[in-house]
């Protein structure tokens, strides 16, 4: 299911005393957050808060949120998850949003046959790694472009040709 609001990180401190705030991004690189005026606090877009300046900040983004002026504030916040509009993003092409990925289910490019459905995205570093369940099993997933064939979000649909080994007991 396509969600409206995406879990984009995670306040995890405040930075200073005049209400800043500092957020664990849940994407590929803080510069991803940079972009957007608004976040929210919920995942139906409720609570909005609007930012006065947002910049990366080694492995966390600063937010400034107008309205958040102080330290007291900003602690309120903490532990917080952050989303994002989706209707304020864009994607590169053959990008993905982690919360689009959830819930599709896998199938083999060629024959057809259903491996699972992805229940959950590691971020390695190296790649992205899908876990993949079926039948009380769970499979890791190298998202790597040599694996993925096609992705469908809106059809709830991935298509793989799957290294050997991962599905099976060969070597």
């Amino acid at each position: 299911m396509i969600k409206k609001f995406l879990e984009t990180g995670k306040i995890v401190g405040t930075h200073g005393i005049k209400g800043m705030v500092r957020v664990q991004p849940w994407s590929d690189s803080g510069e991803f957050l940079c972009g957007f005026k608004y976040f929210y606090l919920d995942p139906d877009g409720r609570e909005r808060l609007e930012a006065a300046a947002v910049r990366p900040h080694g492995a966390v983004v600063l937010i400034a949120f107008k309205g958040t002026d102080s330290i007291e504030k900003a602690e309120k916040l903490r532990n917080r998850t952050v989303y994002i509009d989706r209707d304020d993003a864009s994607l590169p092409e053959g990008r993905y949003f982690i919360d689009d990925l959830i819930g599709c289910h896998v199938y083999d490019a060629d024959s057809g046959a259903e491996y699972g459905v992805i229940s959950d995205v590691s971020q390695t570093g190296a790649n992205d790694v899908w876990h993949i369940k079926k039948d009380g099993k769970e499979y890791l997933l190298p998202a790597v472009e040599e694996v993925i064939a096609a992705v469908s979000p809106a059809e709830e649909r991935v298509e793989i040709r799957p290294m050997k080994g991962i599905f099976d007991d060969e070597d």
